[in-house]
């Protein structure tokens, strides 16, 4: 599950450091447009993170932008995830950041709140947003400016062993009437009528299952203006839940739920075959069906009636440097990644499910079982009518650490839920200095 990825204290330092000296650099600037028409080509540079397999799909889809925008050379750079945003901070600092910058989690609202993303209405000409699904288009705003592209899509779901249901003697659950009791009663079920070590859910809550609790409620995790949006008593419920969930046996105990923490995907109970549910992204479903070698589902979230706690987020964003002395042609390149129907059949769902129907349309036939599970799943919640979604503010990244701490501590009922709701939103208030 990739959702906001955490700074260490090192890569914030570099990165409050790097974004003082954009400042200056900025603020020493001369004025004019940085997007004037130019009479001969113009070369822009393109960063990303990812393996070796993401960096040939990459490399393949700029060869065909190239192709059709002769006048327009992209040069690539591309690095192991670790040290990619010091990289990013360090060049941002110099005034050298790339006019194509791949990013993910809270950084575009790190970097656009200190002014070093460009506001993308100023390249609305040539980059088209109306093909996205309107979730995917919200998840790159920030404070209602657009700084980034979504690359494609995943969501919150409840990822289902028909086998382990089958054997449990259990029926499936109804992912269009059921609420969180039904989840917790089946899980309990499965969990007693499998075999010892195998249960009906495979984690209590995540830090995403607490934002999904807030929009079920009418709330939500952040608000537009970068606030804390949820009420002592949400939180309480979350943390009272996740408790009750260890208690019954329909989740692991307090220690087996630490020691499962962060093993790899193999390792996770669902992999292991050894779980009938667990509640992770959508984007998961592949690996988890390839390393428990069965066919897994997908369903909704319990307790979507009648008012939707999902929302699609985005895998990365596609933004561009505000000091870009190309954005035109910058603008060009996020728009053929996101709505060429090339482009998509080279990525595919590398980045995430396509946040554009045609593109997921385009290459439906080219995915694997699993990756046509996970599209057909991105499809139906994009039809879905659900509240915004807003970028964490500065220092949000903390907040998911914070959610996993004092979960383990209620868990192991040295603080209690309301103890534990009230810890939480004093520590996370301070995390973003609200």
């Amino acid at each position: 599950m990739v959702r906001k990825p955490v700074l260490s204290v090192r890569k914030t330092m570099a990165f409050v450091v790097a974004m003082g000296l954009a400042g200056l650099a900025t603020g020493c600037a001369g004025g004019g447009s940085n997007n004037q028409p130019e009479d001969g080509p113009v070369e822009i540079r393109f960063s990303w993170w990812g393996n070796a397999s993401r960096a040939e799909l990459t490399n393949k889809a700029i060869a065909e932008f190239e192709a059709a925008n002769p006048n327009i050379k992209v040069k690539p750079e591309y690095g192991d995830i670790n040290g990619y945003f010091d990289k990013l901070a360090t060049q941002v600092a110099a005034n050298d950041a790339p006019d194509v910058i791949t990013m993910g989690g809270a950084y575009p609202a790190e970097y656009a709140n200190r002014g070093a993303l460009l506001d993308l209405s100023k390249v609305s000409g040539s980059l088209d947003l109306s093909k996205l699904d309107q979730g995917a288009v919200e998840n790159g705003q920030v404070k209602g400016t657009q700084y980034g592209v979504s690359t494609g899509a995943n969501a919150l779901a409840i990822v289902v062993n028909p086998a382990v249901f089958q054997a449990a003697g259990v029926e499936m659950p109804d992912d269009n009437t059921w609420s969180w009791d039904d989840f917790a009663k089946i899980a309990k079920e499965v969990t007693e009528k499998s075999p010892k070590g195998t249960y009906g859910t495979a984690t209590v809550l995540t830090h995403d299952s607490l934002d999904a609790f807030a929009r079920q409620r009418g709330q939500s995790l952040y608000t537009q203006d970068g606030q804390l949006g949820l009420e002592k008593d949400t939180v309480q419920a979350y943390f009272d839940y996740s408790l009750k969930l260890s208690e019954s046996g329909a989740a692991p105990s307090a220690s087996e739920t630490v020691e499962k923490l962060n093993v790899s995907t193999e390792q996770t109970l669902m992999g292991m075959g050894k779980a009938g549910m667990m509640l992770t992204w959508s984007n998961s479903l592949s690996a988890l069906s390839k390393a428990s070698g069965a066919e897994l589902k997908l369903l909704k979230l319990p307790g979507e009636t009648p008012t939707p706690g999902i929302w699609l987020q985005s895998s990365q964003f596609y933004t561009i440097s505000a000091r870009s002395k190309h954005t035109d042609a910058a603008a060009k390149l996020v728009n053929f990644l996101v709505n060429n129907e090339a482009a998509g059949k080279i990525i595919q769902s590398d980045r995430g499910v396509p946040g554009n129907s045609a593109i997921r349309s385009a290459i439906q036939e080219q995915l694997t079982p699993q990756g046509k599970v996970e599209a057909a799943y991105i499809d139906q919640i994009g039809k879905m009518e659900f509240a915004p979604t807003y970028i964490g503010p500065t220092g949000s990244t903390a907040v998911s650490e914070i959610t996993a701490r004092i979960n383990t501590e209620v868990l192991f009922k040295r603080l209690s839920p309301e103890k534990g709701a009230e810890q939480w939103l004093a520590e996370s208030k301070a995390a973003i200095g609200k």
